[in-house]
């Protein structure tokens, strides 16, 4: 608990010096990022302080008949030493969340923040000695070379967030300790919109969460799939609330974050050719890390911007007709972070919902879903495996001892040979 408060005070003292961090690395507007990185994991702080003893608190389990006297509960222990990878896109708040679930649960951790965010790396480094307790929390900065080190070790558990190719080596190298881990990851995240809807409110939910840092969220939407008889009215109303959010010219907008790097400013723009036609204005300055918000309809399914996440500010919008063609559109690739519906049939919410596949799912919103505490957090499949956030990240990071406590003074003879006739009915019929 000691630790607790000491974490939630370096997040109100340092608050300033986060968002500076935050801003110089990846752009981001202050608000922005008081919002989705400080803001709540003060929250996730306060929450994790409030419920622990209960979660720490034994299980108590019935106890078979055959086996009394005698009562059996599960304990809740620590893993040992983690090692947490963090990203690059929320670099603090993907940090300090899965840092906080293996303290509350009584760990040892070496955090490796992500070389890509390079002042907020420097920032945890110089930050957390300073506030948690130097023989339990450690930083490693670096980059490959240091997160390949690390891998090397042997480890209780290790919890990566990131992408699917690193998330490959790290299983590697976990599997020579059979170490366990999460693996947070990402994917494709449709957002489906039913044709009875009011899209004014859908275009801004569906621009608020996928413009958010500039598309650079994993479980942002990553592209859209609209009844085709409200394609076209969807489109002018995307239109109209990205300048409702940023005007004119998004690039002066304070409210508009920057890609990360040039590397990936490029990636990004290498997406646009052969992926269909912006209906949006396209803007794109390297040298300030500044790609618009785009979006684009007529879109070959077979095109760049469809093969792989995208993980930025381009939009595409996709047609169907039937029901349907939905469901196969989803279940024909791999199993994404997140699912968004638009709709106010409850028939075809559950329709959607029964028959696909997802870390997490929002109806009639854009990742919300991912603000409840109490709801675990994490993919399936080529999205990820294990879970987070709240209770979910004190389990994550805790072994679920089973304990069978038993008396001495009572030690019924019917458990041991010879089993003669009454032994062996009177066991049949207790077992």
């Amino acid at each position: 608990m000691r630790q607790l408060d000491a974490l939630r005070r370096m997040l109100v003292d340092r608050e300033d010096e986060i968002l500076d961090a935050l801003h110089v690395d990846v752009g981001k507007p202050r608000l922005e990022a008081w919002l989705a990185e400080v803001s709540y994991m003060v929250k996730e702080v306060d929450h994790t302080k409030k419920h622990l003893a209960d979660w720490m608190r034994a299980e108590k389990v019935s106890t078979p008949m055959v086996i009394q006297p005698g009562r059996s509960e599960i304990r809740k222990e620590p893993l040992g030493l983690c090692l947490v990878i963090a990203p690059w896109n929320y670099p603090f708040q993907l940090a300090m969340a899965p840092l906080l679930g293996a303290l509350s649960a009584g760990n040892c951790v070496v955090l490796k923040p992500s070389e890509v965010a390079p002042h907020t790396s420097a920032l945890l480094a110089r930050l957390i000695p300073q506030y948690l307790d130097n023989d339990a929390f450690a930083v490693v900065e670096g980059g490959v070379p240091e997160t390949t080190a690390l891998l090397e070790e042997r480890w209780d558990h290790i919890f990566y967030t990131g992408n699917g190719n690193v998330a490959r080596i790290i299983m590697a190298a976990a599997a020579r300790y059979l170490t366990p881990v999460v693996l947070e990851l990402g994917g494709k995240s449709p957002c489906i919109v039913d044709k009875d809807v009011d899209l004014a409110v859908v275009a801004r939910r569906i621009a608020w969460g996928k413009f958010y840092n500039a598309g650079q969220t994993c479980i942002a939407p990553d592209y859209v799939l609209v009844h085709e008889q409200v394609r076209d009215a969807l489109l002018d109303k995307l239109r109209s609330s990205i300048r409702e959010f940023y005007g004119e010219d998004p690039k002066r907008s304070p409210d508009y974050a920057r890609i990360v790097n040039a590397r990936h400013h490029q990636r990004l723009a290498r997406l646009l050719p052969k992926s269909g036609e912006p209906v949006t204005r396209l803007d794109l300055d390297e040298n300030d890390r500044y790609f618009s918000p785009t979006v684009l309809r007529d879109v070959p399914i077979d095109s760049p911007v469809m093969a792989d996440e995208i993980f930025g500010p381009i939009l595409p919008v996709l047609s169907y007709r039937e029901p349907e063609e939905v469901l196969s559109f989803v279940n024909e690739r791999p199993k994404p972070l997140a699912l968004y519906l638009f709709s106010e049939d409850e028939a075809f919410q559950s329709k959607v919902l029964d028959n696909t596949s997802s870390g997490g799912a929002t109806v009639n919103h854009v990742w919300l879903h991912f603000g409840v505490l109490d709801l675990p957090f994490g993919g399936v499949g080529e999205s990820g495996m294990g879970a987070y956030h709240g209770s979910h990240s004190f389990d994550t990071f805790s072994h679920r001892k089973s304990v069978l406590m038993k008396p001495l003074k009572m030690d019924p003879p019917i458990m041991y040979p010879p089993y003669d006739g009454l032994k062996a009915k009177l066991l049949k019929l207790l077992a």
